[in-house]
């Protein structure tokens, strides 16, 4: 897709975004005329699922800052709507449940929510319904998934991060039981990674979370192939970065330098128990191949990949 394909699509659904806004009555203070924000039905909805919560827990729930949870939690036990209890393990914590004037509260605002939509999903059709929900799920998934890879900045490797990548790579493969001889585990390069990707062709970069390094993955000219095939190098993740799509999103930077450094093939190598590496390869596109290329010296590796630029 193009940057003004891009654009185009960027700005319809920023339109139909602010009319969705407006028609579910949220840009208003007031929700659908009950008395109370967006911000506090949210509130008296989770403590309906959930009975009692503290305020990290709400604000982690709802996606606000502390103050802002507090100044809403203190605005609803105001109106009556909410009560607190304080830990009689710690006086300084509370938790907040529904009073029964909440509960009722609660119950009119969901009639009244549920009243809007009913009124418009009679004018789509049952498959048309089934297309929304989808729609809304993917939309908000990929909003969620877009915000947690927020906190993960992806950048070219520095010099400082050496000890820091070196650690994530023993521990992963160590983790996958990939140690011992004809592993990458051993490479000279593993504690030396910036120096050994500042070469013509080459490149590594670095995914950190709260300025710690939690993974990586670079590309380098593939030892003893041809001069237009390029290796995905040392793709590698602590937990802690994993099941959020930052695999997608690296590995979708790296084929991009890759094609600007004029490489025509990607060739991978990898460990048939690595079941979700493998998944992602075969999503970007990834042929399996029945014998290693090239000399990587990596013999213990069981899987090999090759992708068309």
């Amino acid at each position: 897709m193009s940057r003004s394909e891009i654009k185009k699509t960027i700005n319809e659904i920023r339109k139909h975004s602010r009319q969705f806004a407006r028609e579910l009555d949220v840009i208003k203070g007031v929700y659908l005329g009950t008395g109370y924000t967006l911000t506090q039905c949210h509130v008296m909805f989770e403590l309906s699922s959930r009975g009692s919560m503290g305020l990290m827990q709400l604000a982690e729930v709802l996606l606000l800052d502390k103050s802002n949870t507090s100044r809403t939690v203190k605005q609803l036990v105001q109106k009556g709507v909410l009560k607190s209890r304080t830990s009689p393990t710690d006086s300084r914590q509370k938790s907040f449940s529904l009073t029964a004037k909440g509960k009722k509260a609660l119950a009119q605002v969901i009639d009244l929510a549920d009243v809007q939509v009913e009124s418009a999903i009679d004018l789509l059709s049952s498959e048309e319904q089934a297309t929304v929900i989808e729609g809304l799920k993917l939309y908000s998934n990929a909003l969620r998934t877009s915000r947690i890879q927020s906190e993960f900045p992806i950048r070219k490797i520095k010099k400082a991060d050496n000890p820091q990548i070196a650690r994530v790579i023993r521990s992963v493969m160590t983790e996958f039981g990939a140690v011992g001889e004809g592993y990458s585990i051993n490479d000279a390069e593993v504690d030396t990674m910036f120096g050994s990707y500042r070469g013509q062709g080459t490149c590594y970069y670095v995914v950190v979370k709260d300025e710690k390094v939690v993974g990586g993955a670079g590309i380098g000219p593939l030892q003893g192939g041809d001069g237009d095939v390029c290796e995905l190098r040392k793709m590698f993740f602590m937990p802690e970065a994993r099941g959020c799509g930052l695999g997608s999103k690296l590995l979708r930077l790296l084929l991009d330098e890759a094609r600007r450094r004029g490489y025509r093939k990607c060739y991978l190598e990898t460990l048939d128990r690595m079941e979700a590496a493998k998944l992602l390869y075969e999503r970007f596109g990834f042929k399996p191949l029945k014998r290693a290329m090239g000399n990587t010296g990596h013999c213990s590796c069981d899987c090999w990949y090759l992708l068309d630029l």
